[in-house]
């Protein structure tokens, strides 16, 4: 099993130098074969794979001298990342889509990276890396298993990271309860479950959206290129950053706890690219972030060995009446929260009958 450990980094004045040289040499690589690759396919129908990109890396360091300065493992990641995004770009244009070439990385862009591979070893407090040596890190977690290489980060906020990849990692198993759920995801509330437990939605971007407003209006009032505009875009970006912290902290304690008490999670599978569209909902739906509750719910529901059952979007979930199989056509109005069937008489929540639905779909589709 593979498992990723990220830890924050604490660089010197010369490491900081480095990792910046290494961000830059990365970044020129990538854009320079970038537009080989585009020149020679537009031209000549010609596609430069990833062997001949890294045959013509090793004749780039005789031209450019200060790419020999950076960790050589990073550029020939670099080339490799663009290798894959180029091959994705081929797959899309087979399947009838028209995504366009992969974009050209920007040098005013605030979040940064860069993959290493070698001798990379975590000490007590400090993580040994190629290029920078010892660097002073809060290793909060004990790392197991066999190191695959390393990803040193920026944050737009100006802390550095490193998250390192390990193989061959046991992951505690948790006991099986054999007790099954539905899970109704929805705005007003996170969660609703077929047991008639709800989870608050907790509107993080809503609590702090005038400390957001106020440091915004500061940063629009500096004059560009100032280091006082600097020092206000960080604030804006250290108000995010809480922001999402606060976020993957909630999601994280939550999916753990959901995972660990069931064995079988059935869940929507809703359209959130189609749904963010709507721009009255878009803020809302992007704080309540479904996309990740359900990504944190996949992996780990794959370390234990239990399952994820995502259940058709087009599935009338609030519709039916989850007593007798009556469909009201009525609810189709979001206004309606609760309602009495007509066939049986039975008085319904809205999301909670939604989620019993979904538990029945669920469990139909696993047998």
């Amino acid at each position: 099993m593979e498992k990723a450990y990220k830890f924050r980094i604490y660089p010197n004045n010369e490491q900081i130098k480095q990792i910046q040289q290494t961000f830059g040499c990365c970044r020129f690589l990538y854009n320079h074969f970038l537009a080989e690759r585009i020149k020679r396919y537009t031209e000549a129908g010609e596609n430069l794979n990833y062997y001949a990109c890294s045959a013509m890396l090793t004749s780039m360091k005789q031209e450019f001298i200060w790419l020999k300065d950076a960790d050589s493992t990073a550029l020939q990641s670099a080339v490799k990342d663009l290798d894959t995004a180029y091959a994705n770009f081929f797959r899309r244009v087979k399947h009838g889509e028209k995504p366009g070439f992969p974009q050209f990385k920007s040098k005013k862009n605030r979040r940064k990276s860069y993959k290493s591979k070698g001798n990379i070893q975590v000490l007590n407090k400090h993580i040994k890396l190629p290029k920078l040596g010892n660097v002073k890190a809060k290793t909060s977690k004990q790392v197991q298993g066999r190191i695959l290489n390393a990803t040193v980060s920026q944050s737009p906020s100006g802390k550095y990271y490193v998250s390192i990849c390990c193989t061959d990692v046991e992951i505690p198993k948790y006991k099986s309860t054999g007790a099954v759920i539905g899970l109704d995801m929805g705005i007003k509330k996170l969660l609703s479950t077929s047991e008639g437990v709800i989870y608050p939605n907790h509107k993080y971007i809503r609590k702090s959206e005038r400390r957001l407003a106020k440091a915004q209006r500061q940063l629009s009032r500096k004059q560009i290129g100032s280091s006082n505009r600097d020092k206000a875009r960080v604030k804006v970006a250290r108000v995010q950053e809480h922001i999402a912290n606060q976020r993957a902290d909630a999601l994280h304690k939550l999916t753990t706890q959901l995972v660990k008490d069931y064995d079988i999670i059935c869940i929507e599978d809703l359209a959130i690219k189609n749904m963010i569209r709507n721009h009255k909902l878009a803020k809302s739906i992007a704080d309540v972030s479904w996309g990740e509750l359900v990504r944190l719910l996949q992996y780990k529901c794959d370390w234990q060995c239990k399952k994820l059952v995502k259940v058709d979007r087009f599935f009338a979930s609030s519709q039916l009446c989850n007593a007798c199989g009556h469909k009201n056509a009525e609810l189709k109005n979001l206004q309606i929260r609760h309602w009495i069937c007509q066939s049986c008489g039975t008085e319904y929540d809205r999301d909670i009958n939604a989620a019993k639905n979904i538990l029945s779909e669920g469990l139909r589709l696993i047998a």
